[in-house]
C-alpha cells in the first residue's frame, strides 16, 4: 500500500528499545534523588535512645535503614538499591560490616555508647545512593510492555490513516470511470446525430445535382446560383466531416482511459480474490469443526480490517461453542427453507449460519448492513 511510511515503521521498531532505556535511566535517576532524601529523614530516627546510651547509633541506622527497603514497593517489584552510609572520616555505618573496636572483653557502659553516638553524629554522615533496574522483573517488564503497546497503537492508527486514504482514492477512480463512460455515451449520441445529418446532407445533395441537371436541361433556372448553393452545401459537409473526425479522435481518447481505469480495476479484483483464497485456506486449517461457504469468504474479504477481526471472532466462537453464540433472528424458519440464523457483529457486521445434517455449523453468507438485502435475496435462493 502506497500511503504506507517507511519511516514511521521503522520508528515503531526503534521506539520501545529507545524509551525502554530512556525511561530506565531517567526513573533510576529519579529514584535515587528521591531515596537519598527519603532515607535522610529516616535513617537516624528516634535520638532520645541515642542520646541516653541505650541503642548504638550503627544498630539504629542499620535498623531504620532496613525497614525502610522492606516498605519499598518499587524496591519489591525490581528496583536495585544500594545505599551506604559512612562519615566523613570515612567510617562505615551502613551496611553493617565487622568492625575490630566491637569485639571487647568488657559490654560497653550507656554513658560510653552516648558519648561515641554523639561523637559520630557531630562528625555527619555521607548518604550514598545507588539505583539499578533488574532485568526480567515486574517493573522493567512492565515499562516494556508499555513501550511496545504505544508502538503498536501509532502503528495501527497509521495502517487505519492508508487504508482510509486507499479507500477514499478507490472511490474516487470508479467516481471517474463512470464520469467517463457517461461522456462516451453522450459522445457516441452525438457522433450519429451527425452521420445522420452527414446522410441527409448527402440526400439534399443529390436531389441539388438533379434538380440542376434538370435546370440545365431546361435553361429556366440560373447556373450560376445553383453552384453557389451546391458549394455551400458541401461547405456545410466539410465542417461537418471535420467535426466528426474530432469527435472520433475524442472518443478513442476516452476509450483508451476507461481500458487503463479497467485494467487497475481488474488488478484490484484479482488481488481481492488472492486475499479470498487466502482466507479460505486460513479458514479451513484453523476451524475444523464448521464449514465455510464461498459467499461468506467472498463477503470477508470485503469488509475492512476491523470488521474483519470482529467477523472472526464470531466464526472462531461457532468452532468452539456454537452455543456461546448470541443469535439475533431467524432468517428462513417456514415451510421449504431450512432454518438460517443471523448474528449481528460491531454493531453493523451480519453473519447468517445454519445447522447441518452432520450436527456442524455452515458459515453461509458475511456482509454488512448496507449488503443485508443482497445477502437475504442470496439466502433465498438456498
Amino acid at each position: 500500500m502506497r500511503y504506507l511510511s517507511f519511516k514511521i515503521l521503522v520508528l515503531c521498531i526503534l521506539m520501545p528499545p529507545i524509551l525502554y532505556i530512556s525511561a530506565a535511566y531517567s526513573l533510576e535517576r529519579h529514584f535515587q534523588a528521591r531515596y537519598t532524601r527519603e532515607i535522610e529523614n529516616v535513617y537516624i530516627g528516634d535520638t532520645e535512645p541515642l542520646f541516653d546510651g541505650s541503642l548504638r547509633l550503627q544498630d539504629a541506622v542499620n535498623k531504620n535503614v532496613d525497614r525502610y527497603l522492606r516498605s519499598n514497593t518499587f524496591i519489591s517489584l525490581g528496583l536495585k538499591t544500594r545505599i551506604t552510609i559512612t562519615t566523613k572520616k570515612g567510617k562505615l555505618i551502613y551496611p553493617a560490616g565487622f568492625n575490630p573496636d566491637d569485639v571487647t572483653t568488657e559490654r560497653p557502659t550507656p554513658q560510653q555508647v552516648a558519648a561515641e553516638n554523639f561523637s559520630l553524629m557531630k562528625e555527619g554522615f555521607v548518604i550514598t545512593v545507588e539505583t539499578e533496574f533488574e532485568n526480567n522483573r515486574l517493573l522493567s517488564n512492565g515499562i516494556l510492555f508499555f513501550c511496545i503497546l504505544l508502538s503498536l497503537v501509532i502503528l495501527y492508527a497509521h495502517f487505519r490513516f492508508a487504508a482510509r486514504k486507499a479507500k477514499i482514492e478507490e472511490l474516487q477512480k470508479r467516481q471517474e470511470i463512470e464520469r467517463l463512460r457517461k461522456m462516451e455515451s453522450e459522445n457516441v449520441k452525438h457522433l450519429d446525430a451527425l452521420q445522420a445529418e452527414r446522410g441527409n446532407l448527402n440526400t439534399q445533395i443529390e436531389k441539388l445535382r438533379s434538380v440542376l441537371e434538370d435546370q440545365k436541361r431546361n435553361a429556366d433556372r440560373n447556373e450560376t446560383d445553383l453552384i453557389d448553393e451546391i458549394e455551400a452545401l458541401e461547405g456545410k459537409l466539410s465542417e461537418n466531416l471535420a467535426l466528426q473526425n474530432s469527435q472520433m479522435e475524442e472518443i478513442e481518447r476516452l476509450r483508451d482511459a476507461v481500458q487503463g481505469d479497467e485494467k487497475d480495476r481488474q488488478k484490484d479484483d484479482r488481488k481481492r480474490i488472492k486475499t479470498s483464497d487466502s482466507a479460505k485456506k486460513r479458514f479451513n486449517t484453523l476451524y475444523k469443526n464448521i464449514a465455510v461457504h464461498d459467499r461468506a469468504i467472498s463477503g470477508f474479504g470485503e469488509l475492512n480490517e476491523e470488521l474483519k477481526i470482529k467477523a472472526e471472532e464470531v466464526i472462531h466462537q461457532l468452532n468452539e461453542d456454537p452455543g456461546a453464540v448470541t443469535i439475533k433472528r431467524k432468517v428462513f424458519g417456514r415451510k421449504g427453507h431450512e432454518t438460517v440464523l443471523e448474528v449481528i457483529f460491531a454493531y453493523k457486521g451480519r453473519l447468517y449460519f445454519r445447522n447441518t445434517k452432520e450436527r456442524r455449523v455452515e458459515v453461509l453468507a458475511i456482509g454488512t448492513k448496507n449488503t443485508q438485502a443482497r445477502e437475504l435475496e442470496f439466502l433465498a435462493r438456498l
